[in-house]
């Protein structure tokens, strides 16, 4: 992560939450778009579909970085199709070693119907151990609850919502307007 203050409040401003239970994955965000202590805009869409709908793509950071990355990865995909994995450590690399990119501030979240990864600017593309993953200012939030919830409830879309209206409620950069996609496993 950059050290510098600006780059923090950006890394900072949101929440995504990837939740993966029985034969559903669903990745929500929530909808405010902060510049310091002033909200922007409520209803922002941090969460999409990209490479035809097979795949869902959130991001915590700067939106115009973040689509940077989502067309470069969607190029990487075209040229690795159905590789998900493949792609998304291609995308890494480029972001780690081109000058334009390393500028670059986000965290992206991206899924299909085999894997969940996030991919970070440092290069790293990073599998989560459990089948939940979360980032942003409400990430650790979110990603608590979930996992709490996530050994009783068995609706993995029940799950998201209540773990990130927990997160809307604790951290202030989050909201409670939550955007969802989702994908039949």
């Amino acid at each position: 992560m950059m050290n510098d203050k600006n780059s923090d409040a950006i890394w900072h401003g949101t929440t995504i939450l990837a939740v993966r239970k029985g034969n559903k994955l669903v990745m929500l965000s929530d909808g405010q778009v902060s510049m310091g202590q002033t909200i922007m805009k409520g209803n922002a869409r941090k969460v999409r579909r990209i490479a035809g709908g097979d795949i869902l793509a959130g991001f915590a950071g700067a939106t115009a970085d973040a689509f940077t990355l989502f067309e470069r990865l969607e190029a990487k995909l075209e040229r690795h199709p159905g590789q998900l994995q493949r792609a998304a450590v291609e995308l890494a690399k480029d972001w780690r070693t081109e000058k334009y990119l390393q500028k670059l501030e986000a965290l992206l979240i991206v899924a299909d119907k085999e894997s969940t990864l996030v991919i970070t600017g440092a290069g790293d593309v990073l599998e989560p151990e459990h089948n939940v993953v979360a980032v942003g200012s409400g990430g650790n939030y979110a990603l608590a609850a979930a996992r709490g919830l996530y050994e009783y409830e068995e609706d993995s879309e029940v799950i998201g919502r209540k773990a990130m209206q927990i997160a809307a409620d604790i951290c202030v950069y989050t909201n409670a307007h939550f955007t969802l996609e989702s994908l039949e496993l």
